[in-house]
């Protein structure tokens, strides 16, 4: 589209005099105006080439202003429509810009009322191609990130196929040898041995936990009510049986039900207790809480311990995958858990913090959108 007085405009009228009339005012105005004095001929000459603007003529023989206006809107969406009216039919012209048109103009014309007009219609013209154009640019970057994320998916599954062939070799044979030969080998060759097959399960779990970021990203929610306190229980009995509580036994406050997809809820739960019941080995008197709590109007879920914490210089790391705080030494895991938590909490449309202090524990605080406050489990 042209910008200002540049614009083009069709002007159909089936009264010969005043159609020129009009076309050649305007056209001394700077517009490039083109005339035609019946609907059909309107729409051919819209077909021909694009214009910003249709003045269309309310009553027409044959096709009058409103049949004209949905027919060209067809042609081109983003044209703007303006119905020319005597006075004695506005309610009609009103009628017609329910059927699509902007604005209306009264005959006999008024070059004053008419400028106004003509720009209202160009700006509605100019926002219509904007708006269309970031539309596509919108889609055209949902196509692109659709196939960049099945690229990357593909990519992710192939190295960490590429990568588990050797691995699996390295840990078959470092286990052979270790048990048939292990005895007779000397001390300093069994340690080297030992840090081979340490290293091989450490690339072993960030290979899964590679793919596991990667089909969190895939899996749809399947959001339902869930009991909080019931999947939090299930969560500490499955973590009791593989021993992983340890020393802690959990104090559980009131959970509210949430509407949340329950699968990857349970994720949360068993990535924060799992690590609030690690960090706490070395506690005398390790403890674990687990509740919720009223923030303002907003029902916040903390998951709280008293081990090893976290300096909050370093918060804005805890949640980047594969980021750790603490030494593999002191602590064993790929860094990926609250990474994952992070993202299941985001797309429940919630959010995630931290508050720790080094030898006093953490608190993880999260928010989910279909928290239910008030609905005790």
């Amino acid at each position: 589209m042209t910008e200002g007085t540049g614009a083009r405009l069709l002007i159909v009228d089936d009264e010969v005099a005043q159609m020129k009339a009009l076309r050649d005012t305007l056209q001394d105005q700077g517009y490039e105006a083109v005339g035609c004095t019946s609907g059909e001929a309107g729409l051919a000459a819209l077909r021909a080439g694009p214009f910003d603007l249709l003045l269309a003529d309310l009553t027409m023989p044959g096709m009058d202003g409103i049949a004209l206006l949905r027919s060209a809107l067809q042609i081109d969406p983003m044209l703007v429509g303006i119905i020319m009216t005597g006075a004695g039919t506005i309610g009609s012209a009103v009628e017609a810009m329910q059927s699509g048109a902007l604005d209306y103009i009264l005959k006999p014309f008024k070059l004053s009322a008419i400028v106004p007009v003509l720009a209202r219609g160009l700006a509605m013209r100019r926002l219509r191609l904007e708006n269309a154009g970031l539309e596509r640019q919108l889609r055209e970057h949902s196509t692109e990130l659709e196939a960049a994320n099945a690229e990357l998916d593909a990519f992710t599954r192939s190295v960490s196929h590429d990568l588990r062939t050797p691995l699996n070799a390295i840990i078959g044979f470092s286990g052979l040898l270790s048990a048939k030969f292990g005895p007779e080998l000397p001390a300093e060759a069994r340690e080297w041995l030992g840090q081979v097959e340490r290293a091989s399960a450490r690339m072993n779990d960030l290979i899964h936990d590679l793919l596991r970021l990667s089909r969190l990203g895939r899996q749809a929610l399947a959001p339902q009510l869930v009991d909080l306190a019931v999947l939090v229980q299930e969560v500490l009995d499955e973590l009791g049986h593989s021993q992983e509580l340890g020393r802690v036994t959990p104090r559980i406050a009131a959970l509210p039900l949430v509407t949340a997809d329950a699968s990857l809820l349970r994720q949360v739960y068993v990535n924060l207790l799992s690590n609030a019941c690690k960090f706490t080995r070395a506690t005398a008197q390790p403890s674990v809480d687990v509740g919720c709590e009223m923030q303002g109007d907003e029902q916040v879920f903390f998951v709280r311990d008293n081990g090893a914490g976290f300096d909050m210089a370093h918060a804005e790391r805890l949640f980047g995958a594969f980021e750790r705080l603490h030494s593999a030494e002191a602590f064993e895991g790929t860094g990926v858990g609250l990474s994952i938590v992070q993202r299941i909490v985001k797309r429940h449309g919630g959010r995630i913090w931290a508050v720790g202090e080094p030898g006093h524990g953490a608190t993880f605080y999260f928010t989910l959108k279909g928290a239910e406050a008030g609905t005790e489990g």
